[in-house]
């Protein structure tokens, strides 16, 4: 796994787990953390995510914000630091039925979903189910 770097992306932890949500500008990033985070996950970082040995964090002078298109930046509680555990690729058109990936720096695995989905937040709780092995899925993504 690369030692650091620096990626365009948004992260949120649960249980100490974090999800890196990436995707181009305006794709939804930040509207799907914000989701997640009335779901009890954790704001790790907004906008950019810092790596380093399998850990995400955040370039201290964005620690704790959020931008919420529409209404601004706001300052909210934050984990300083969580273990990587999925890379979650925001896209309008997710295939059916996916075949497991793996991002080839990270060596994390790799899902795709529609940020705009009412069930977005949903499926991505169950992708990080699946990818900490809470989950077994029979075909799929995470299939053996």
């Amino acid at each position: 796994m690369d030692s650091q770097r620096r990626m365009h992306g948004s992260c949120v932890s649960r249980d100490g787990h974090a999800v890196l949500v990436t995707g181009p500008p305006g794709s939804g990033k930040s509207d799907l953390v914000l989701r997640l985070l009335s779901r009890g996950f954790e704001l790790v970082a907004d906008d950019r995510v810092d790596i380093d040995g399998g850990f995400a964090s955040c370039p201290a002078p964005l620690a704790g914000l959020l931008e919420a298109r529409g209404l601004g930046i706001v300052r909210l509680p934050y984990r300083t630091r969580a273990k990587l555990a999925l890379i979650v690729e925001l896209d309008a058109q997710p295939d059916r039925m996916p075949m497991p990936r793996q991002h080839p720096e990270l060596l994390l695995p790799v899902v795709r979903i529609d940020a705009a989905a009412a069930s977005a937040p949903d499926r991505l709780i169950l992708a990080l189910d699946c990818a900490l092995g809470r989950v077994t899925q029979i075909a799929g993504a995470f299939a053996a």
